[in-house]
């Protein structure tokens, strides 16, 4: 869609069956085409004010997934503990975020160990199980890593906060050319959202998933739209803390949307439950409209994805036969 000179993009997602979207706003940089994330609405700038500083008094939170002990978290807890308390709004969406990572992760290998078993015609498994970490290839997200991620969260809100005082304002036209939010050089820290395979500097492949966090080196992508990133915190088997990576821009961009896009998720978690389970009274908890209406998510999203599931399911069996055949022809 079109609005006010700028050109806006709507990708809908399907997380377990559920169906949803988000709004981007597009822009172009280098010569290729970038996203940024749109909120559907903005809090009044009261209510990001009181999530941007600290609350009157430390809160302490019992998150719901810490007392139920959910498989993912008994999975990634060596690697992922919540905070015993919160000084501010930004410190417990930090830990929002991360959870909310990391469960996204144990899905992912869920679901890709579900096709496996299909593709091979057994059964799935009544329960996942993940590869066992390597315990020298994992080590614990630090308090340290969290306090940087936290004000990155911070800049965020700041923001958001910004966007809320003009959200009624006619936004400006689109420029030709845009540098991507994810190479701001006030923001190097990016918490990985999905799973990327990366080359290291010296040629050799690893694996990043959700939850592992990368600290961008390089302000100026090379002529590969690549940048310099090294890894801070991972886990399992991926690559290994300290690794320098080449990763894609597009790929930070992506990133830094989801970190925005798990941040108004987890302010929505606050205001709507202001005041209750543990949590400080918001003192503003109204909207308003964002650029855009937040469009319905497409109707045949899901059907669309089994069929590609299927044809990506027959393709690995036509090439398992080759292989196969290839192998008895050469006996």
């Amino acid at each position: 869609m079109a609005r006010g000179g700028r050109t806006y993009v709507q990708r809908t997602y399907v997380i377990n069956n559920v169906r949803y979207t988000r709004v981007y706003r597009s822009y172009y940089y280098r010569g290729r085409p970038y996203y940024g994330y749109v909120p559907p609405f903005y809090y009044h700038p009261v209510f990001y004010g009181w999530a941007y500083n600290p609350w009157r008094a430390p809160v302490y939170y019992r998150w719901p997934w810490f007392v139920a002990r959910p498989p993912w978290y008994l999975y990634w807890g060596p690697y992922f503990a919540p905070a015993p308390y919160y000084p501010s709004a930004a410190f417990w969406l930090t830990d929002f975020l991360l959870a909310g990572s990391l469960e996204a992760a144990y899905e992912a290998g869920r679901e890709a160990q579900a096709n496996a078993q299909a593709q091979a015609y057994q059964p799935p498994p009544e329960t996942y199980q993940p590869p066992p970490p390597q315990e020298q290839g994992t080590s614990q997200i630090t308090p340290e890593l969290k306090d940087a991620i936290a004000e990155e969260v911070r800049a965020q809100l700041a923001a958001e906060q910004q966007g809320a005082s003009t959200a009624a304002q006619q936004p400006a036209a689109s420029s030709a050319e845009a540098t991507p939010a994810a190479l701001d050089p006030a923001q190097r820290l990016f918490v990985v959202s999905s799973n990327l395979t990366l080359s290291s500097v010296d040629g050799q492949d690893c694996e990043l998933t959700p939850g592992d966090i990368i600290n961008r080196l390089d302000d100026s992508p090379d002529n590969n739209n690549q940048v310099r990133v090294s890894v801070s915190s991972s886990k399992g088997n991926d690559c290994r803390v300290g690794s320098t990576l080449l990763a894609q821009v597009s790929d930070l961009q992506d990133m830094h949307n989801h970190l925005r896009e798990q941040m108004d998720s987890g302010l929505k978690t606050l205001a709507d439950n202001s005041g209750k389970g543990g949590l400080p009274a918001a003192p503003d908890t109204g909207t308003t409209a964002g650029e855009v209406p937040l469009p319905s998510p497409d109707a045949n999203a899901n059907s669309a994805l089994q069929a590609q599931q299927q044809e990506a399911n027959q393709t690995e069996t036509q090439i398992q036969q080759e292989a196969a055949q290839e192998g008895q022809n050469y006996q």
